[in-house]
C-alpha cells in the first residue's frame, strides 16, 4: 500500500521509470511508506490510440509533458503531510524526469484497511 497509477503522454520506458521512482521516493520521504512497498501501474499514451486531455484550470499553463498521478492509500494523513507529498512529487518528477512541476497533476483517494487484499484472497490489514 499505496497503489499508484501514473499516466504520461508519449513517455518512453526511462521517463516512466523516473516518474515511478519520483512518486515512490516522495511517498517514502513524506508519509513514511516503506521502500519495499511499491505497487505501481505506469502507462504511456501515444497521443493517437490513447491520450490525455487537459485545459488550464485553475490558471495553470500545462503542456504535453503533463503527468497524471493517482494514488490510493489508507486514510489518516494530515493536510500538512498531503501538501508535503504533492510538493515532493513535483520536485522529484522535475529532478528525475525533467517534468515541469506545473505538469504534475496528483490525486489522492483514501480508503480503509478492509479495502485492501494483497493476494491469496485475504484482507491482510484486518484481523479475523
Amino acid at each position: 500500500m499505496p497503489f499508484v497509477r501514473i499516466d504520461a503522454l508519449r513517455a518512453g520506458p526511462d521517463r516512466l521509470d523516473a516518474l515511478g521512482r519520483a512518486v515512490h521516493d516522495a511517498l517514502a520521504e513524506t508519509i513514511g511508506i516503506p521502500y519495499d512497498d511499491r505497487f505501481q501501474v505506469l502507462t504511456s499514451h501515444d497521443g493517437t490510440n490513447s491520450t490525455l486531455r487537459y485545459d488550464g484550470f485553475p490558471g495553470i499553463r500545462r503542456d504535453d509533458d503533463l503527468v497524471y498521478v493517482a494514488i490510493t492509500l489508507r486514510s489518516g494523513r494530515t493536510p500538512a503531510q498531503k501538501k508535503a507529498l504533492y510538493r515532493r512529487i513535483a520536485e522529484l518528477a522535475h529532478e528525475y524526469a525533467g517534468t515541469e512541476p506545473r505538469d504534475v497533476f496528483v490525486t489522492l483517494t483514501e480508503n480503509e484497511s478492509i479495502d485492501w487484499s494483497f493476494g491469496d484472497g485475504i484482507a491482510q490489514y484486518v484481523a479475523d
